[in-house]
């Protein structure tokens, strides 16, 4: 026989789980954009981390500065998975009230 309050817990759990089952879809569709060198490099990536779309300004292929193009990319496609991190986790805060939960 289970009392009340583990029923509640059970309840809870479940709740949770869907919760965090829908904020992890809506992460999934959202599309994150970061910038490096003042604007000169633009990219864009998914919730699921996934890289959409790369913009590089002309200027720096006029330029021609391979190894420089080659960091400014890599540093937007940085950015953009840092806010898509700091995202899921604001999102899973929200959820567990600020608890620290194993696994998430």
């Amino acid at each position: 026989m289970t009392d009340g309050s583990s029923f509640d817990m059970i309840k809870q759990a479940r709740d949770l789980q869907k919760r965090m089952g829908l904020i992890q879809k809506k992460v999934e569709r959202a599309e994150l954009t970061a910038t490096a060198g003042g604007g000169m490099v633009t990219a864009t990536i998914t919730g699921k981390l996934m890289v959409k779309k790369v913009e590089i300004e002309p200027q720096l292929f006029a330029d021609g500065d391979r190894r420089m193009i080659e960091d400014l990319v890599a540093s937007a496609i940085n950015a953009a998975i840092e806010k898509a991190q700091r995202m899921m986790a604001e999102e899973m805060r929200e959820v567990t009230g600020g608890l620290s939960i194993p696994g998430l």
